[in-house]
């Protein structure tokens, strides 16, 4: 009897302190949440919060790709540089990640998104006070600021899981994604209205980016995360990044997320100056962008439901075919059509490839190991799109005598490390059988 007496009250102080840890820290486990109606209410009320900020926040992202290279074409002393100031923004949205990672692990992620805010605004003071200046190297600093926001960016996905059930996770991710839709119908729209707008061309769309910023910021104090607790010395402490990289779902998850996002920033970062360099208007290419954009987001209304049904596997497969295609149909000509329907393709691919690698990644970890996981996670992918944005440049204009060479080579380019991606894919489903 004593023993029976000992043993409920052992369950019964666990069940308080998971009660405590769900109420008022980040080591809630997806199970709890799943059981709380309340909990489930709150995680899609995080979920629109995060679409709002994907729509407001993220339109200077197209924004900037739109405009970047024209800009750097302008103020670069070499033409092979014209990508440069997009490089520098990958840059740093690269070395940011694991510091914003770590911030929001300790402070909570509302302390984060200020922060990637805070640093879109001074990425747009700066890239405007450069341009005004007309000094390439001040503008180049503007754009590594501009990083800190993609950054904080690159969370959102990660903080709408925070909250979700198992099974709603990957419509909380995918959700979150489709608010690019509106931010790819704001961004581009913003760039006609404002590109042109002052003396200095481009200056009014990084001053707009300022404004952007700091109201877009506003939403997050309705941010509805729980801030993580103190680590206690009990509490688990999690695998070294040695033996999660060992893992095989991380590491396959981590190398497709990085090919996904490399090609598609591989291609649309030469996408404006190769349409414009092909004789198109500047208006065209931003109307190629901004399809482009939409291509990215539209399918995010419904990539959740596909993974829930086929698997992350076959979804992030299927995005690798498509980015190929995409690759296929721009080397049939330059003509505005080729442009239109290669940037949507690559726009849908990256949707599947990207997020069905975030879901994959996403449960293939301990809850203590979020902070280094996501972060290594992101270091990586933004690793591979800096190579990718300076190899863009490179490729468009210094790699053949025209436009269409260039634009060739940059597709052509594609071919590797979707090879690498496709490959690892294999390997992966061929350990699980052996498992």
């Amino acid at each position: 009897m004593r023993n029976v007496t000992c043993d409920v009250t052992k369950v019964s102080h666990f069940l308080l302190a998971g009660m405590r840890s769900g109420s008022y820290g980040m080591r809630m486990t997806h199970t709890d949440f799943s059981t709380d109606a309340g909990a489930h209410k709150r995680a899609k009320f995080n979920v629109t919060v995060l679409v709002l900020a994907q729509a407001i926040l993220g339109s200077q992202m197209p924004m900037i790709f739109t405009i970047g290279g024209l800009a750097g074409q302008t103020l670069a002393p070499n033409p092979c540089y014209a990508t440069l100031p997009i490089s520098l923004i990958v840059l740093g949205s690269m070395l940011a990640a694991n510091p914003l990672s770590m911030i929001m692990q300790r402070y909570g992620r509302r302390v984060g998104f200020f922060v990637g805010a805070f640093g879109g605004a001074m990425g747009g003071a700066v890239g405007a006070y450069g341009l005004y200046l007309h000094s390439f190297e001040v503008f180049l600093l503007g754009s590594f600021l501009t990083g800190i926001y993609m950054s904080a960016q690159g969370f959102y996905r990660f903080a709408a899981a925070d909250t979700a059930s198992e099974a709603f996770r990957p419509k909380a991710i995918s959700y979150v994604m489709a608010g690019g839709l509106a931010s790819a119908l704001i961004g581009p729209q913003l760039v006609k209205v404002t590109a042109q707008s002052m003396v200095v061309p481009f200056m009014g769309t990084y001053l707009a980016m300022i404004a952007i910023n700091v109201f877009g910021s506003l939403l997050f104090l309705a941010l509805d995360i729980p801030k993580p607790e103190p680590r206690r010395a009990d509490a688990p402490v999690g695998r070294s990044r040695w033996e999660i990289m060992k893992t095989p779902t991380v590491a396959v998850a981590m190398i497709c997320a990085m090919v996904s996002y490399a090609l598609m920033n591989l291609v649309m970062t030469s996408t404006p100056l190769a349409v414009v360099g092909c004789g198109f208007e500047q208006n065209t290419a931003a109307d190629v962008v901004s399809a482009h954009v939409l291509a990215m987001f539209v399918p995010s209304f419904f990539t959740g439901h596909l993974i829930a049904r086929f698997g992350t596997a076959k979804i992030v497969a299927a995005g690798l075919f498509i980015l190929g295609c995409a690759g296929a149909v721009a080397l049939q000509g330059v003509n505005v059509e080729n442009f239109f329907l290669a940037l949507i393709l690559l726009g849908v691919g990256w949707n599947f490839g990207f997020i069905g690698a975030t879901t994959m990644l996403a449960s293939a970890h301990n809850p203590e190991e979020k902070g280094i996981v996501q972060g290594m996670n992101d270091f990586f992918v933004f690793g591979g799109v800096t190579v990718a944005s300076l190899s863009s440049g490179g490729l468009m204009n210094c790699s053949g005598g025209s436009p269409v060479e260039g634009w060739t080579a940059v597709n052509i380019a594609m071919i590797p490390f979707l090879t690498l991606a496709g490959g690892a894919l294999i390997w992966l489903a061929m350990q699980k059988r052996r498992a």
